[in-house]
């Protein structure tokens, strides 16, 4: 199985080019370190652990180390680890400024979003760039041996997605699960409780792709619906789980106006699920909203930032899988399929005619892709491609 993060590389190096400090943010074991290795040994970058004692003590006095390191790219790991740092960085990429070397001083990188976003801006503010680094996705495994389904049980967390056998892979996601309800969610929420949050990842397993109803979940946890929020908000932010929300523009309709809530790996939902192989998979009842998700988040990882991605469901049972919109206007819609002759609902067309949408995706494990009616069916990989295309 070959895995290919050149176009990850790519982004990373241009923003190094055009600005002081990247963001790297993904959650663990995603590979940001071994693509941050990748592009240090171009750069001759000195390389910080800030989880290694030895690495932490350096910056006892961050600024004079730092200085003493003009010119060369300084990368940072699990950098939410010293929040006080990023003052003393703001002073001395301002210093570097002012000495001819604006971009391409730093690299950060860290496994939650909502916090570290909220640290730099604060401290590094016009001068930082955020990446967000997601599992692998179809095309960056694609090979003569990679087919979807192996992505889809295992997940794209590389050491998963690669382990020699699926009984492997499956105990490297359940350990997975266990560092973060022991390790992370102790240090990013020390007053949540840990067990609880694991009881409300595993009932999004089982609720995945369905509409949030926090009231309904609070009440299996025994806890109250604030609660469930704020559980939930934890897990968003450390990537894991995905709120997608309905789209909402100014049409004549009934809409939906919960979020639909996804596990974002879908190699996580089936460790939660105990789910071990394909046929394991394909005969749970999970198994279409396993599929659906997956393809959504590769859909949506792949995109443009350019375009914004939502769902459409109307109160007379117009619906849109996924629904990008571009420039505040609805621009391409998808419906997912499992079956390899996909049946295209009524539904999917009656939403695009009344939303205006011309670009219609129906992504399907098909091996050709071939129109139907005014709708594209194409295979994941397929459709990940077109839709970048069409905003090149």
């Amino acid at each position: 199985m070959n895995i290919d993060r050149t176009e990850r590389f790519k982004e990373i190096q241009l923003a190094l080019e055009e600005t002081p400090a990247v963001v790297l943010i993904g959650p663990r074991q995603v590979g940001k370190t071994t693509l941050a290795r990748q592009i240090g040994e171009i750069h001759n970058a000195v390389y910080l652990d800030l989880e290694s004692p030895a690495d932490l003590r350096k910056l006892n006095d961050a600024s004079a180390f730092l200085s003493d390191l003009s010119g060369r790219l300084i990368v940072l790991d699990e950098v939410h680890r010293l929040p006080e740092l990023f003052a003393e960085l703001r002073g001395v990429i301002d210093e570097r400024r002012r000495q001819g070397a604006p971009y391409g001083q730093f690299l950060l990188l860290g496994s939650a979003s909502l916090d570290l976003i909220q640290q730099t801006s604060e401290s590094l503010a016009g001068r930082v760039r955020y990446i967000e680094l997601s599992p692998l996705d179809m095309l960056e495994v694609q090979s003569t041996n990679a087919l979807p389904d192996i992505l889809w049980l295992r997940g794209g967390f590389p050491e998963s997605y690669l382990a020699r056998t699926d009984a492997m892979s499956l105990r490297w996601r359940q350990g997975f699960i266990r560092s973060y309800l022991e390790r992370d969610v102790p240090m990013f929420a020390p007053r949540m409780p840990a067990a609880l949050i694991g009881r409300l990842w595993s009932m999004l397993a089982n609720a995945q792709g369905t509409l949030l109803n926090a009231s309904r979940l609070a009440q299996s946890l025994g806890v109250s619906a604030n609660a469930v929020a704020r559980y939930l908000d934890l897990l968003v932010d450390l990537l894991l789980v995905r709120r997608l929300q309905p789209w909402s523009g100014n049409v004549n309709k009934r809409l939906v106006k919960s979020p639909k809530i996804y596990i974002r790996d879908s190699g996580l939902v089936h460790a939660l699920l105990e789910i071990e192989t394909p046929n394991q998979l394909l005969g749970h009842m999970v198994c279409g909203s396993s599929w659906d998700g997956f393809v959504i988040e590769n859909l949506i990882n792949s995109a443009s930032k350019s375009l914004v991605p939502f769902f459409y469901r109307t109160a007379d049972r117009a619906e849109i899988d996924l629904l990008f919109e571009r420039a505040g206007k609805p621009f391409i819609a998808v419906e997912v399929k499992r079956s390899s002759a996909p049946k295209i609902e009524q539904g999917f067309h009656q939403a695009c005619d009344e939303l205006g949408i011309v670009h219609r995706m129906v992504v399907a494990p098909v091996s050709e892709s071939y129109s139907s009616k005014k709708a594209r069916v194409q295979s994941l990989a397929d459709a990940m491609r077109a839709i970048q295309a069409l905003t090149e």
